[in-house]
């Protein structure tokens, strides 16, 4: 079962028609957004000047039997604070809406699609990194990060 929560920058280079990340959304059984996705994508699109038809391209993808939006709650905050306190004490700061997002992928068990290599650095969550492998990253924790 492929399933995995977008964030923003991997929605976008889909949407860009980015040839991986066009061939995952296809093959995946389950796609998950956050609220907090959809909030920087709108946030986006209002700055663009194809807002309207950028607005209708996501209300399609969100129309489709396989994409679902999950909850903030409760539980997500509890994850939330358990993902900022490892970044904290690793000294690997990331923004804030990821940390959210992050929190969300490993709530409801998804691996978290990104372009951003800066979500590598959550222990918490499964990535699945569509972009250059950075420098960065560990090299021994290959079990829970995945380049396509």
């Amino acid at each position: 079962m492929n399933r995995g929560l977008l964030d923003t920058s991997a929605y976008s280079a889909f949407k860009r028609g980015d040839r991986d990340l066009k061939h995952w959304v296809r093959e995946a059984s389950e796609i998950l957004l956050s609220p907090v996705v959809l909030g920087e994508l709108r946030a986006g699109f209002l700055k663009g000047s194809e807002t309207e038809r950028n607005l209708t391209e996501l209300s399609s993808f969100l129309e489709s039997p396989r994409v679902s939006v999950v909850t903030v709650d409760e539980e997500t905050a509890e994850r939330y604070a358990v993902i900022l306190r490892s970044l904290r004490k690793a000294g690997r700061p990331i923004p804030t809406n990821d940390i959210w997002i992050a929190a969300s992928a490993m709530q409801h068990g998804a691996k978290l699609v990104t372009c951003d290599p800066h979500f590598l650095a959550v222990s918490q969550a499964v990535v699945v990194f569509f972009g250059k492998e950075p420098r960065t990253a560990a090299r021994g924790s290959r079990d829970r990060r995945t380049w396509p």
